[in-house]
């Protein structure tokens, strides 16, 4: 899995990695060499002045025409994946830490070959710094593997890579936020949390929330720490928007129902994370979208490459069996007693399966790749959830994209060709019996 779009566990900015290599380098090489010069100074290695002069100049000329080359290189290959898969992702792809990692470590061996070439023959004295020489020849070959490593992960940038990445991503979200079917307390849950929900709402507002600053997106709230709060004033907070909503001035963010007393404004404010950009955490739909974007990317004329979307479907289908198999509309979060404290949207079966489904309908109704992938696709769904609503709305889209396909501008063979599943896209047509598809479809 690339590493380059995981979650960062540091605050620390990333242009200030660079920068402190270059601050520890100017320290090292101001102290060091005469801490050298003061006290290991008998410690020779026999290189002479002018072998020692032309190879630390060789490092420094080659380590400034390494990191142009690198870099070049690195930001080329953004600029093509923008192209492939989604301007959304690219701004993740920059913000690789290897790539600020390199560039401080490029810069430190440069600027520490130059100190230690001030201090060779310093006074006339014909010497040669022992150990700076093997500092810098250690720091070039730390550099040459940090390069490996860094053509690597260009490497992993292949469509491939990234499908499975932001997969993995929406699995991570769907196993943290949503609990299974089976659990024991999943059965009647929907219900009984749609009426206390309605009842809450019935509740007199006693309280808005509005935010206020530039455009930005909700990328997460913190549930315990806002049922928190309500459960001490015996209130309840309804959330006025969802994670992934873009937020601008004035815009409401949650009403307080009930309560003794008003809540106090600025712990709301830091329970609610806004940023500039759309997250994975505790957004499953983001995923989804990332994939939708990828695929109808790769059905546009400039690119034409359905295969890549059959591709993206499968990371899509393996995710809505994932979201078929849960609790979604878990849209509730309840305080120690059991009492209902904070309300907040959440997608449904049909929001989901819209999202995933409908772009690529669209633009790849004329690929009969895409419709036969897509077919199967819902077939597939329709197998696996066991919710008998669930699959009356895959059935109902199953009947959509078949309409779709009987009245597109494929001639009469390939709306047959089409009709017909295939989870390769085209490959390996898989036609299904009348008992069979009674048992899908239940007609």
């Amino acid at each position: 899995m690339p590493n380059f779009l995981k979650p960062r566990a540091s605050a620390l900015p990333l242009w200030l990695i660079p920068m402190l290599y270059v601050g520890v380098t100017a320290v090292c090489g101001l102290t060091l060499p005469r801490l050298e010069q003061e006290y290991f100074a008998a410690y020779s290695h026999g290189m002479s002045v002018a072998s020692a002069q032309a190879t630390l100049s060789a490092i420094a000329s080659g380590m400034m025409a390494l990191t142009g080359i690198v870099f070049a290189l690195a930001f080329v290959m953004v600029q093509f994946s923008a192209v492939a898969y989604s301007p959304r992702l690219v701004a993740w792809f920059g913000r690789d830490p290897l790539l600020f990692h390199a560039l401080g470590l490029f810069t430190a061996t440069f600027f520490y070959a130059i100190v230690t070439l001030a201090w060779i023959d310093r006074g006339g004295d014909g010497t040669v710094p022992l150990f700076s020489v093997v500092l810098v020849t250690a720091l070039l070959i730390l550099s040459m593997i940090v390069f490996a490593r860094l053509v690597q992960r260009l490497n992993d940038i292949q469509i491939t890579n990234v499908l499975h990445f932001v997969g993995q991503q929406g699995r991570e979200v769907i196993r943290a936020m949503f609990p299974s079917l089976d659990a024991p307390a999943a059965g009647a849950a929907p219900e009984s949390w749609r009426n206390a929900a309605e009842e809450a709402r019935r509740r007199p507002v006693t309280q808005n929330l509005r935010y206020s600053g530039e455009p930005a997106t909700l990328a997460r709230f913190q549930t315990a720490a806002l049922v928190q709060q309500a459960r001490a004033a015996d209130a309840v907070i309804v959330m006025e928007c969802a994670v992934g909503d873009t937020l601008v001035d004035d815009t409401l963010l949650l009403r307080v129902h009930g309560g003794r007393e008003p809540l106090a404004e600025a712990p709301l404010r830091q329970a609610i994370r806004a940023a500039r950009e759309r997250t994975f955490e505790q957004d499953p739909k983001y995923p989804l979208r990332l994939l939708v974007d990828i695929a109808i990317k790769a059905l546009s004329p400039a690119i034409n490459d359905p295969t890549t979307a059959v591709q993206a479907i499968d990371q899509i289908e393996d995710l809505l069996r994932r979201l078929g198999r849960r609790t979604l509309d878990a849209g509730c979060a309840m305080d120690e007693q059991g009492a209902l404290r904070l309300v907040f949207p959440t997608p449904t079966w049909e929001d989901y399966l819209t999202l995933a489904f409908d772009e690529i309908r669209q633009y790849g109704a004329s690929s009969v790749q895409v419709v036969r992938r897509l077919r199967s696709a819902l077939l597939g769904l329709a197998d696996s959830v066991t919710d008998a609503a669930r699959k009356a709305v895959v059935e109902r889209y199953l009947d959509h994209l078949n309409l779709v396909v009987e009245r597109s501008a494929l001639d009469a063979e390939d709306r047959v060709m089409a009709l017909q599943e295939d989870r390769q896209g085209l490959g390996l047509s898989r036609r299904r019996t009348e008992p069979e598809q009674d048992a899908v479809t239940g007609r």
